[in-house]
């Protein structure tokens, strides 16, 4: 005799969660949809790029016509448009020289932080030797010393090296102040590298440079272009301590600006057409790591 046994399979409901709800600006922007959205984006920026426009326009008017009006007539008489104010401050050799003088203190304060940071970086992430966690906690605390606490003391330092007035000074101290937030900057991208690339590479023989320079540097490379981005910007407009340390000779155009401010209603031309270039500096290195930088921004959303 053959017992066939049977079982009650029971059905279980499971709910099934909706979808998430949603924030008014999300709906908001569902209901407008994609194109009134770009339309937003473009006025929002149209607003923001307003004072550069005007600070361009102002560099193209002579000094009558910035005294006479606003900018914004040039669109009622473009004939004010002219190049000479650029013409007159390439001849104006304090203003020159200190664009000149802007250049050999951002160029080798943004070259020297990103070596020494990167190489710094990569020991207190990948290279174990002894005392490397204080290490690392002495360069994080090194992030909350403010600027202002170091002026006078390494004034007196630089005054007793002879350092006190030219651009080496200014340089060492930029790049003093700009390597703690460096290395922490790049030690914590470091560590987000996977270790089975490294540890493959010390297996195949490479030494610790050759990891460094061909394992490490190419997948660091838009956190290297943000940190160029931000160091460079950071000195390029730095005023306090080239207040501090420069003298009239190696006094960067942030000086010579601020200098310029106590006859402005006299030289507006002047100051609009330096500000301009001094912008204009910045925003062409911003331009040409963008790709990098917005590759570093995005490092870590997605999977």
């Amino acid at each position: 005799m053959t017992t066939v046994m049977s079982r009650e399979v029971r059905v279980v409901e499971v709910p099934v969660a909706g979808s998430p709800r949603r924030g008014p600006l999300t709906r908001l922007v569902a209901g407008l949809g994609n194109g009134a959205v770009q339309v937003l984006l473009a006025l929002v920026a149209l607003f923001w790029l307003m004072p550069v426009f005007g600070l361009l326009i102002a560099s193209l008017r002579s000094e009558q016509a910035n005294t006479a009006g606003g900018w914004w007539t040039i669109f009622t008489q473009p004939a004010q448009l002219t190049l000479d104010n650029y013409a007159d401050l390439a001849g104006n050799a304090t203003i020159w020289q200190s664009f000149l003088n802007t250049v050999s203190i951002a160029v080798p304060s943004t070259v020297l932080v990103v070596v020494i940071s990167a190489l710094a970086a990569y020991a207190l992430a990948w290279i174990d030797f002894p005392g490397r966690d204080w290490l690392t906690v002495v360069v994080v605390g090194l992030l909350v010393m403010p600027i202002q606490v170091a002026l006078i003391p390494v004034a007196e330092l630089f005054g007793a090296l002879g350092l006190f007035g030219t651009i080496t000074g200014v340089v060492l101290f930029h790049v003093a102040f700009g390597l703690p937030f460096a290395v922490f900057l790049l030690r914590n991208f470091f560590t987000g590298i996977p270790v089975d690339l490294v540890e493959a590479a010390r297996m195949d023989g490479a030494t610790e440079w050759v990891v460094f320079r061909r394992v490490i540097l190419p997948i660091a490379k838009p956190a290297l272009a943000s940190l160029t981005i931000f160091q460079f910007l950071w000195v390029w407009n730095d005023l306090l301590v080239a207040l501090v340390f420069a003298d009239q000779d190696s006094a960067p155009i942030t000086v010579a600006l601020r200098a310029q401010l106590r006859q402005f209603g006299s030289n507006i031309d002047l100051l609009s057409t330096g500000a301009f270039l001094s912008m204009a500096v910045p925003l062409a290195v911003f331009l040409a790591f963008q790709k990098y930088f917005v590759q570093g921004v995005l490092a870590g959303s997605t999977k």
